[in-house]
């Protein structure tokens, strides 16, 4: 199970990659697994603002449908308009292909309460 170094985890299984002052969005490998095949992603709008812990979308895969919640607060500045078309990229490439929003983070230092890769590890770990 791939855990990229360079990201930062929150507790409900989403990823934030910092870039400058926008921060990309999406979930991580061990999610889409116990997902499994994901059919169908919910986005917001560009514009919208998303609250840290608070949904921002969802996923539905042949199991069910889960909500995402935000790991920071800010404004959806982009949108990946590929998932739409093709959900299936959450499974092939959580990290690359399916990012899901980019968000202007209201406040970047939130990213420093998230988790990095190896408290993510241990945490999945005791699942």
């Amino acid at each position: 199970m791939s855990i990229p170094r360079e990201l930062r985890y929150s507790e409900d299984h989403e990823w934030v990659k910092v870039d400058g002052e926008k921060c990309f969005i999406g979930i991580t490998d061990h999610a889409q697994h116990a997902l499994g095949d994901i059919v169908f992603v919910e986005l917001p709008e560009i514009g919208d603002d998303i609250t840290a812990g608070e949904p921002f979308g969802s996923v539905e895969s042949t199991k069910a449908v889960s909500e995402l919640y935000a790991p920071i607060s800010g404004k959806v500045v982009e949108i990946n308009e590929e998932l739409m078309d093709n959900p299936n990229f959450v499974n092939e490439s959580p990290y690359e292909k399916a990012w899901m929003i980019v968000v202007e983070a209201d406040d970047l230092s939130e990213v420093d309460g998230l988790m990095d890769a190896d408290q993510y590890a241990t945490m999945i770990s005791e699942e």
